[in-house]
């Protein structure tokens, strides 16, 4: 006599497609789900109002004009790594060395506004640090695409590995140049002159880091999405072998997107030095490189959904430090909720690409029949 093979209880099967109405409502009830335990965590931990810890998060990014344009400022800087990471993962080159070609144009942008910054004119400094900027960063993503192309070495080391040494040859330059002698820091570069410093537009200070990175997200999405380039970084990414029979060449494909990513991570650097903070220091790209990953993969690489997760990840941030703030509680509390809010967004994501069904009980099959 056979045995009846039992169905599991839970199985699940991956969606063969999902209307964006149901991915959105997914997405949307994660994160109310993740404001709920939020809630009840923050109740049962500190027994403050989780709706005051709420709005406490919303005045952090949004309760005065300045925070508002803090907010801009970080989302622009954020938004552009995040586009420029994008054609990578894409062809499914792992490149987790946005941080270290940022900190290659910082390093190139720093030493155009010391060593020249006296000697010619401003215009022309912001011209050549732009320049020097771009080709750094450039140069720093060419080195593992090189050996990617050549050699086919793990690029995620390689990269991961490069941040580092830009990092430490960044530190070398700030005890180089630090002012004064000891302090192991530069300090803002040319406060007096503001020599290499970029034009303030409409009295905004940020404003022109926004524009660019308006216009860096409408050009990737452009690229990306109807151009020859964009669809062959699809085939590759599909398969090296297909591209190949088809006529791509991968090494140049592979070359050119990583020169393209640095050239974007360069003029990040740029801007960070002679757009908005005005030093260099070890820490300035801030791990933005790491999470400018997490928002091109919560976006689907879309550059257009980057702006609502990367906003999404700066106002949770920003929220957190307010929290600290507002309720003199430690900073890891602030980061607890952030984490908690992440754990759902990221986990809807399953939900989107899956499918969870259920054992039907025999009085249910039975009623069916």
């Amino acid at each position: 006599m056979e045995k009846t093979k039992k169905e599991p209880l839970i199985h699940i099967t991956k969606r063969r497609e999902i209307s964006k109405k149901n991915e959105w409502a997914i997405r949307l009830g994660s994160i109310l789900i993740a404001l709920i335990v939020c809630a009840i965590i923050t109740t049962l931990t500190t027994d403050l109002n989780p709706i005051s810890v709420y709005a406490s998060m919303w005045r952090g990014s949004f309760g005065s004009e300045r925070k508002i344009w803090a907010l801009l400022k970080e989302l622009s800087i954020l938004l552009i790594i995040s586009v420029a990471l994008a054609p990578s993962f894409k062809m499914k080159f792992w490149n987790l060395g946005g941080g270290g070609q940022v900190m290659a144009g910082v390093l190139a942008t720093t030493t155009c506004m010391i060593l020249i910054g006296d000697s010619i004119p401003s215009g022309a400094l912001i011209v050549i640090s732009f320049v020097a900027a771009l080709a750094a960063g450039a140069f720093w993503a060419f080195i593992p695409a090189f050996f990617k192309a050549k050699w086919n070495t793990n690029e995620t080391l390689f990269t991961l590995m490069m941040n580092y040494v830009a990092t430490q040859i960044v530190a070398y330059f700030i005890i180089k140049w630090e002012v004064p002698k000891g302090s192991g820091q530069i300090g803002m570069i040319n406060q007096n002159t503001q020599a290499g410093w970029l034009p303030v537009i409409a009295g905004k200070q940020y404003l022109l880091a926004v524009i660019i990175a308006i216009i860096v997200t409408i050009i990737m999405y452009i690229y990306l999405r109807y151009t020859k380039h964009g669809y062959e970084l699809s085939v590759v990414g599909e398969s090296h072998n297909t591209a190949q029979y088809v006529g791509i060449n991968v090494g140049k494909v592979i070359i050119r997107t990583l020169i393209f990513t640095g050239l974007l991570c360069g003029l990040t650097g740029w801007l960070l030095v002679a757009g908005t903070d005005h030093t260099m220091s070890t820490s300035l790209e801030g791990g933005r490189g790491f999470l400018g990953v997490m928002v091109a993969w919560l976006a689907h690489f879309n550059p257009i959904g980057m702006i609502l997760s990367g906003l999404l990840l700066v106002f949770m941030s920003r929220g957190a430090g307010e929290i600290s703030t507002a309720f003199g509680l430690n900073s890891s509390f602030g980061d607890i909720l952030t984490g908690v809010i992440l754990f759902f967004v990221i986990g809807s994501e399953f939900f989107i690409n899956y499918q969870v069904h259920f054992r039907k009980s025999h009085r249910k099959e039975a009623a069916d029949v």
